[in-house]
């Protein structure tokens, strides 16, 4: 065995095991997959269940008649390395309650909210009674991320679910483009906010068949608002291109929805006539605000707008998207496959996935063997030479 190989297999913290929370379970499958293949080339290794078909656990979360439920897992998880994924987000996801039934008489499937999905992850980790050697939670998009701070009498909620899942014994929570992360100082335990960008950045110039040029003559990145800047300076950096941003101006004597509204939306930045646009932002809930964005860009005679977001939640429908796309007022929006996807998005022409199972898998497999994860929260080595060999190309 080579001196690579045999510092792959050091230091690897038990049997790889994942739980796939409800609404998850193709996902996870495909991370599973992933994981397989990366191991196969690795070769063989007497570790006992090191190579297996599948690393999916056997766990089911069923539900009584009154809406309660309770996590049950199925086989042996002592001495594992235990992973769980759970999309807090998936609306899909539905459960009978009571007798309810709907305008047509039929049972009544009441759809699972994020506190739903929240409970039932609590649920599994308490099932593990301390058998596993270490739990690691995947959720992609954090749970009450946007309720991260207090400004008022007001809850603390993403504080207190981090809380409560430290005290349940989970060793490390791994999530994506966390809306601040900063949140994680309410913790002691591990805590990591990975960014899609270099996925983002690959899926862009295959979408466009490499006919879009990463040079800050032709392309620039654009932050729909002061509070994404962070993200879309690294961009920026790593693309070598001009940055802009947009500020929000607020009526701050209303609140709708728990937000005080956006009166406009002013650009601060360089000419964008002609170029290229790449808007970064970590959600698209209703996508009001994005379209606006988008609006003002093409005022500002934009060539074409290309939209980036690590979760895209639509959560006011696809029709404005639709009307925004024949308007052209956009020309491709990007989200990733970490959360819920509608089969109604996939299908449309404005909209592309990215998918993550590879990018998870690597980081699992990393984390299996304990070793550093730092290449994939900041991969920007890896960018540069990506898009040094597309312009090049």
């Amino acid at each position: 065995m080579s001196n690579a190989v045999s510092d792959y297999f050091e230091g690897i913290q038990g049997r790889l095991g994942i739980i796939a929370m409800r609404g998850c379970e193709e996902f996870a499958k495909k991370v599973s997959d992933q994981i397989v293949e990366i191991r196969e080339k690795m070769g063989d290794t007497e570790i006992i269940g090191y190579h297996r078909d599948s690393y999916i656990l056997d766990a089911e979360f069923p539900r009584f008649s009154t809406g309660e439920g309770k996590g049950v897992i199925k086989e042996t998880i002592r001495g594992y390395d235990l992973f769980i994924i759970s999309d807090c987000f998936n609306y899909s996801v539905t459960y009978k309650m009571y007798d309810l039934k709907d305008a047509d008489g039929k049972p009544l499937q009441v759809p699972m909210s994020p506190d739903d999905h929240f409970a039932d992850l609590k649920r599994v980790i308490s099932a593990c009674a301390g058998k596993a050697k270490r739990i690691t939670v995947i959720m992609p998009m954090l749970y009450e991320g946007r309720q991260h701070r207090r400004t008022s009498r007001e809850s603390l909620d993403c504080a207190l679910a981090l809380q409560e899942l430290e005290n349940l014994g989970v060793s490390n929570i791994i999530t994506f483009d966390a809306h601040d992360s900063r949140v994680q100082n309410a913790i002691r335990i591990g805590f990591e906010s990975v960014s899609p960008t270099y996925q983002m950045i690959k899926a862009l110039a295959k979408s466009q068949n490499n006919d879009i040029q990463f040079t800050p003559e032709n392309t620039m990145i654009i932050s729909p608002d002061e509070g994404g800047m962070g993200r879309c300076v690294y961009y920026s950096q790593v693309l070598e291109v001009d940055l802009g941003m947009f500020y929000k101006r607020r009526d701050f004597t209303r609140v709708i929805d728990g937000r005080n509204p956006i009166i406009s939306h002013e650009f601060l930045g360089d000419n964008v006539e002609g170029k290229d646009v790449i808007v970064v932002d970590d959600m698209i809930s209703s996508g009001d605000s994005m379209i606006d964005v988008c609006k003002q860009l093409k005022n500002l005679n934009a060539r074409r707008i290309f939209v980036f977001s690590s979760f895209g939640l639509f959560s006011s429908g696809l029709e404005r998207f639709d009307k925004a796309y024949e308007e052209g007022i956009f020309d491709k929006i990007f989200t990733t496959n970490l959360i819920y996807q509608t089969p109604a998005l996939i299908q449309k022409p404005w909209y592309y996935s990215v998918d993550m199972s590879k990018y998870v898998a690597l980081i699992v497999d990393t984390l299996n063997h304990d070793k550093s994860v730092s290449q994939f929260l900041n991969p920007i080595q890896k960018i540069n030479d990506y898009v040094k060999r597309y312009n090049l190309k």
